[in-house]
């Protein structure tokens, strides 16, 4: 649990009722220790039942959802070059990264119309898809994409989408990294600000100057996003 355990210790320390979910029960468990006030539902978000159950406890517990974070997701990588199959468990990338998080939005809206706002974690990696891996940029740039268009859609409803573009965190799945990194509170700083101000993007760190670099440098800043 890295930026997704940010978020919900930022918001509970705002005095927010908060509720999260995971496929791992140790993880969950150790959560609820130290949140007891919190939720924590085991749930696979791929999964359509273990979906509508997560919901129906949200439901259950708190009788309506404000904000809806999407964070789930795995960085893969992929070598193309190799003369081998690399798109071994493609499907579940797609499903995890891009499907699930989209189907999941959906199911909300249909439970919860006046829901505040929406939260999509992608990445610097949706504008510019990395060398390494390479379906990775391709979903993260689908769930750009797919926030893009909901936010036209949404916005006379007066519901707020926010994406979020994380540079690299401090978690688990970053361990092995030795570059600078920002932590999850840091990370969720930024977010909450984002969402108190309704912007539509929040970037924390350096991600606050790809978009323009990406205008003005293009492939210079290509060059350097991408090979990270």
């Amino acid at each position: 649990m890295g930026i997704g355990l940010g978020l919900a210790k930022a918001f509970l320390a705002q005095g927010a009722a908060v509720a999260v979910c995971g496929r791992s029960r140790e993880a969950l468990d150790t959560f609820s220790r130290t949140y007891p006030a919190a939720l924590a539902i085991q749930a696979d978000v791929t999964n359509a039942a273990d979906r509508a159950a997560m919901l129906d406890q949200v439901a259950k517990r708190f009788g309506r959802l404000d904000v809806l974070v999407n964070n789930a997701g795995r960085f893969i990588e992929r070598d193309f070059t190799t003369g081998s199959d690399p798109a071994v468990d493609l499907e579940q990338e797609v499903a995890l990264n891009l499907t699930a998080p989209i189907q999941l939005t959906s199911e909300v809206l249909v439970r919860w119309p006046a829901l505040a706002a929406l939260v999509f974690v992608t990445s610097g990696f949706a504008l510019v898809s990395p060398t390494r891996a390479p379906t990775y940029g391709a979903v993260k740039a689908g769930l750009h994409g797919f926030a893009e268009g909901l936010r036209r859609q949404l916005t006379p409803k007066g519901i707020h989408v926010l994406e979020l573009l994380p540079t690299t965190t401090d978690t688990p799945g970053t361990a092995h990294e030795t570059r600078k990194k920002m932590t999850t509170e840091e990370v969720a700083a930024v977010t909450l600000k984002a969402l108190a101000q309704r912007q539509p993007l929040a970037l924390p760190g350096p991600m606050k100057f790809l978009p323009t670099l990406l205008r003005i440098a293009p492939q210079a800043a290509s060059r350097m996003v991408a090979n990270i």
